[in-house]
């Protein structure tokens, strides 16, 4: 889908209906009808908020082309810097293009949630698990350019720097909204540290991305739980805890079960394990009420499937593809770097197409 003009058309669309829902509200009969007012009231307000950063998309499009016209000029100073504001620009805009695509995306009740990430070491042995570590990186850096709070729960490293297992909760705006499409394998192509020979290993780390539930979210009943306190285990000495901090949490219909042992209080473990729990019973939940009502066509973007080959970052030819969108990029630094905003867009709007002609 081409993100210039689905913006262009869907903003059209948006003022149109702006103006319909401006006129409706100055209506003295809707004023007698207090739900549709309120309704109406919300509609105007996400409306005008599309707007705006649809006026600011606009600008900041016509400031690029100015600037365009000045990178032909004789001086090259002043064409450096008109080369300069036209990077600047490009970035502005591209951070507006997202929040757009975000807005118009479909509307998905926990689009606006808090997310549990876990990110796990898959096939490659150590090599999965220092793959883990750029996944979190990337995450976490992504997170940064949107103001998001990384918080990690449970980590599980390796000697040389890896992770076998690293979970964590993001908080922020549309968190859920914007890293639903992440979850799958993710594989990896690169020349390991330790190869003295040069060859290329292929490792995969699996990426699952859980809407924080809360307890109004899903019921649990206590004498469904099985819970157990043990020593936490570490490298020995100062290391391992000598009381019983350490919590397991067994769901006994489902079969999760979840371990915490990374705080020193037997209280934050417990609530730390209650909470990962609580997520994963959720997204089970979810998963299977998705698998009910998905046709085949709309299963190509969000299946969900935590077991479905997403994406690869292949280091030797500075290349990310994703599978879903049959969409590469060369620029695997700055992927790894966090800037995944365009992966995501893209990813966005084909959900959007394939959603559009359901």
């Amino acid at each position: 889908m081409d993100k210039e003009k689905f913006i262009k058309d869907r903003i059209t669309e948006k003022s149109f209906r702006l103006m319909e829902v401006e006129k409706l509200l100055q209506d003295p009969d809707i004023l007698k009808e207090r739900e549709k007012f309120i309704s109406l009231s919300k509609e105007e307000k996400e409306l005008r908020k599309v707007v705006n950063l649809a006026e600011e998309y606009k600008r900041l499009t016509e400031e690029i082309g100015d600037a365009r016209e000045l990178v032909s000029s004789d001086d090259e100073e002043f064409r450096k810097l008109a080369e300069e504001e036209i990077g600047l620009l490009v970035n502005q805009k591209n951070n507006f293009a997202g929040q757009i695509i975000t807005m118009l995306a479909p509307s998905d009740i926990d689009s606006e949630k808090n997310v549990i990430l876990e990110i796990r070491a898959g096939t490659g042995g150590e090599e999965a698990s220092l793959f883990a570590g750029d996944l979190y990186r990337m995450y976490s850096k992504y997170a940064e350019t949107k103001s998001w709070v990384v918080e990690p729960i449970i980590a599980r490293g390796t000697q040389i720097g890896g992770f076998k297992e690293i979970v964590s909760i993001i908080k922020g705006e549309k968190v859920y909204g914007k890293l639903r499409f992440e979850m799958g394998v993710h594989r990896v192509q690169r020349v390991p540290t330790t190869e003295s020979s040069g060859r290329i290993h292929t490792s995969t780390c699996t990426v699952a991305v859980l809407p924080e539930a809360k307890k109004t979210d899903i019921e649990i009943a206590q004498k469904d739980l099985k819970i157990d306190f043990f020593r936490s285990g570490g490298a020995g000495g100062q290391s391992v805890n000598k009381l019983s901090t350490a919590v397991r949490i067994s769901h006994i219909p489902t079969g999760i079960t979840v371990e915490c042992q990374d705080e020193r209080s037997q209280y934050k473990n417990r609530q730390r394990a209650m909470q990962i729990l609580l997520a994963r019973i959720y997204d089970l939940k979810r998963r299977e009420e998705e698998r009910k009502r998905r046709d085949e066509r709309r299963s190509q973007i969000g299946t969900g499937d935590r077991s479905f080959k997403i994406r690869t970052y292949n280091f030797r030819e500075n290349r990310v593809t994703d599978h879903r969108i049959n969409l590469t990029l060369y620029r695997l630094e700055n992927v790894l770097n966090g800037d995944i905003d365009m992966l995501i867009d893209e990813l966005t709007l084909a959900d959007i197409s394939v959603v559009s002609s359901e």
